[in-house]
């Protein structure tokens, strides 16, 4: 399905919405979760936590959103972290410099361009105000992160714009605590904070957003060694293309062998990354890690591919896979005074960090529109059933002679282990179609035979089959079909 056709379904089935839409002084950038997208996340996140975290025996943790100063100054995003804006100097409208420019013109922009050679673009190629055509001032750059002040005296401080700093910040005491070996990775969902110029796309560019971040710390003498968990991804093929643009599917012992990748480890995670968005209905086929040229990289990274999925609106980076070598830990560091060398094999070690960045948002709206079809006439979400917000619909055929009191029975034995929905309005066909927009993998019919056979109809949604099973059977069945995939 299009962007537009994904957008509208879920809007009007409550998978989300604009943040305070009742409000003509909303600001942009702010989107909300409804019931069935709170659902779905929480699924995905549940994934997640399954096929990397838990896979991979990582510890997770659960940082403040609010940091000081001292944090971003360390760790470069008071200087570094920042967009360049340009400014009408008839209308005052903002754009966003090297947005407004890639657009217009047509070219690929190096994400470190200076001011002034964005103002040399803009001056040769006649750009204006597309509100009022009024001439551009001087483009200058622009800081993304929310300040905020902390009690009487106005502390400053600042919204994280990334989750991975409190990881870094807490790693030498999760160490200690945890009796931590090196390789080890730690895990981190929730919010992040980007005060973007120029939000748009719904889920796909917002100022509060959720990440699923990943951070590896790693003595980079031992990155390369044989280790028993690389051997069931040797032969996993992955599809990667490089800085020059050629593009090939190579299994991660050709991606070693060949130097695509630095080592095992980073083609280890390149690999996890790949088997866990295939087991969210996403079609590989149209997935490609893409490797990042010097000037594309963000500035803490050393190396960098992005997972990134086609859409219907292009490419899409899901996940920034970077190499953030020992940059975090030095800054930090040096800024707070303080040790962060562990021991390795009786050696004193500065760890080196591989990070896995993951875009909770635009992944399930990617997730969203490759599962949305039109099949003969209706709309089908056909989300893996362990993913899916409602897994069981529960209908009662008509609403009399105890046939709904029985559907009722059902649901509520059911809604206390699965997520179900009781619908007894309109025609069964009806009922069927609005589960099938919500992605809902099993619905359940109590009819007339019920009454004197305790069994019931079990309809799967993709295939439109029916079992007939009995009601005590119902439960074992559910979880056979949303069971998890090996």
């Amino acid at each position: 399905m299009s962007y537009d056709e994904v957008y509208k379904l879920s809007l009007e089935k409550g998978f989300f919405a604009p943040g305070s839409e009742i409000y003509s002084d909303a600001p942009a950038g702010f989107w909300e979760y409804g019931p069935l997208g709170v659902s779905l996340r929480n699924r995905y996140v549940d994934l997640w936590r399954r096929e990397l975290v838990r896979r991979d025996q990582m510890l997770e943790i659960d940082g403040s959103q609010v940091m000081s100063k001292s944090v971003f100054k360390a760790s470069g995003h008071l200087d570094g972290f920042a967009d360049p804006i340009v400014a009408c100097s008839k209308c005052g409208t903002i754009a966003r410099a090297d947005r407004m420019i890639a657009e217009r013109v047509r070219i690929t922009l190096s994400e470190n361009l200076a001011d002034a050679q964005y103002d040399k673009l803009i001056e040769e190629n006649k750009l204006t105000c597309v509100n009022c055509k009024g001439r551009y001032g001087s483009v200058r750059k622009f800081n993304m992160m929310f300040r905020i002040g902390i009690g009487p005296r106005d502390e400053g401080a600042y919204l994280r714009p990334e989750t991975c700093q409190s990881i870094f910040v807490d790693y030498i005491r999760l160490f200690k605590t945890m009796r931590a070996k090196l390789p080890i990775a730690f895990a981190q969902f929730g919010k992040s904070f980007r005060n973007e110029i120029s939000p748009r796309q719904g889920l796909l560019r917002l100022r509060e957003f959720y990440q699923a971040e990943i951070e590896v710390f790693f003595n980079p003498e031992q990155a390369n060694i044989p280790s028993k968990k690389y051997d069931g991804i040797r032969d996993y093929a992955i599809t990667i293309t490089r800085e020059d643009g050629s593009s090939a599917k190579m299994t991660c012992s050709e991606l070693v062998q060949h130097g695509i990748v630095l080592n095992w480890l980073f083609a280890y995670y390149l690999a996890l990354v790949a088997k866990f968005y295939s087991k969210t209905g996403i079609d590989m086929s149209k997935a490609r890690f893409r490797e990042l040229a010097r000037d594309e990289r963000a500035f803490y990274a050393a190396s960098a591919y992005d997972f990134e999925v086609k859409t219907s609106i292009g490419w899409l980076e899901l996940v920034a896979c970077n190499y953030r070598s020992d940059y975090d830990l030095s800054a930090h560091a040096k800024t707070s005074g303080r040790s962060l060398v562990v021991e390795d094999d009786n050696r004193k070690v500065l760890p080196h960090i591989f990070e896995i960045s993951m875009g909770i948002d635009r992944s399930l709206y990617t997730i969203l529109e490759h599962s949305m079809i039109k099949d003969n006439g209706r709309n089908l979400l056909r989300l893996p059933a362990y993913l899916s917000p409602v897994q069981v619909g529960v209908f009662p055929l008509v609403n009399k002679n105890g046939i709904r009191d029985m559907a009722k029975q059902i649901h509520e034995g059911l809604k206390l282990d699965y997520d179900t929905i009781y619908d007894s309005a309109g025609s069964i066909g009806r009922r069927y179609r609005r589960q099938d927009e919500l992605g809902t993998p099993i619905c359940i019919t109590v009819d007339y035979a019920s009454l004197t056979d305790d069994s019931v109809t079990l309809r799967l949604r993709d295939s439109m089959g029916q079992e007939r099973i009995h009601r005590n059977k119902i439960g074992n069945r559910i979880s056979e079909i949303i069971s998890y995939i090996a």
